[in-house]
């Protein structure tokens, strides 16, 4: 059954071509909001945290800092409204979850850069 359900999800749902990025790099999602009739641009930019799932379940979480709260957006690779992803920065972490991260404050919340 499930053998039967990833393949219906790999054949039906488009694939978007996005970057490759993982935990620690800085992006931006730039995603389409809906609005009555119009429609309009938005991007968020953060830092990633999290990638989860696989195939057409995958999902990533981003974190950015507005003023001095922090607010964290969970977006799917597969959502319709996502247009483009930037890649910013690479970030260099040891994990693929910085969840460490959402304690962090000042110039203890600095990612190193990779160089690549």
């Amino acid at each position: 059954m499930e053998s039967l359900v990833k393949f219906v999800q790999d054949e039906f749902v488009t694939r978007k071509d996005l970057p490759d990025f993982s935990a620690g790099d800085t992006i931006t999602v730039y995603y389409e909001i809906k609005e009555g009739s119009k429609t309009r641009t938005q991007f968020f930019r953060g830092v990633v945290i999290q990638r989860r799932g696989s195939g057409t379940t995958e999902t990533f979480t981003i974190r950015k800092m507005s003023g001095s709260i922090g607010v964290e957006r969970i977006f799917p690779v597969n959502l319709p409204a996502l247009q483009k992803i930037e890649i910013n920065k690479r970030g260099r972490v040891r994990r693929a979850r910085i969840f460490y991260f959402r304690g962090l404050t000042g110039k203890k919340a600095r990612i190193k850069e990779s160089r690549h």
